[in-house]
């Protein structure tokens, strides 16, 4: 593949990758404030009429915002946000953080790839089962669990991006644990650091 060939390729892959992250906070966004919705109509409702509130208002904002969660899990893949022993990566050189990356790659990978495959199991579950909420609602709990499989696969995704980045484009200067303090950390703090 010449250069400008190449040069198309990553600016195709970096726009596809930003409407992604930008579907995924707007989803995000749209179901929190979806949720925020209810539990003020549910408030109000049990203040004004009481006798003819609505009783699931808790039930959907807790399928509202797992989903939301499971979303966004995907960004903290992204943003190397998921919990992981930082203290420990910094000890270690660049070339054997890309090392240990790739490994927690390779096992995330599979975590997520598992996740993926059990949520359809139980996604298959509800549909067959018709299992349906206990409230007025009558909600078809099937699209509740479809956020685990939902979210497992936007983490695989995730992780496999990762793991190509680590091992074919790794750049010891910027994909190296607490190379983002600037961009994270308040100016005044940063300032106190580095005097």
């Amino acid at each position: 593949m010449s250069a400008p060939e190449q040069g198309r390729a990553a600016r195709a892959f970096t726009r596809a990758a930003n409407a992604w992250n930008q579907l995924e906070r707007l989803l995000v966004g749209l179901l929190g404030a979806f949720a925020m919705i209810i539990a003020v109509v549910q408030v109000f409702g049990r203040y004004i009429d009481p006798a003819n509130a609505i009783n699931w208002a808790e039930e959907v904002i807790v399928y509202v915002m797992v989903w939301a969660i499971m979303i966004i899990a995907s960004q903290l893949v992204r943003n190397d946000g998921m919990v992981r022993p930082d203290l420990v990566l910094r000890l270690l050189s660049p070339g054997v953080q890309r090392w240990v990356e790739t490994f927690n790659c390779l096992v995330a990978i599979a975590f997520t790839f598992g996740l993926l495959w059990y949520g359809w199991a139980v996604v298959g579950t509800a549909v067959l089962l018709d299992q349906r909420s206990s409230s007025d609602l009558q909600f078809p709990i099937w699209i509740y669990y479809t956020a685990l499989p939902t979210g497992g696969a936007l983490m695989l995704g995730r992780y496999v991006i990762r793991l190509i980045r680590y091992l074919f484009f790794f750049d010891p200067k910027t994909m190296t644990v607490g190379h983002s303090l600037a961009h994270e950390a308040p100016a005044d703090l940063i300032a106190s650091l580095t005097e």
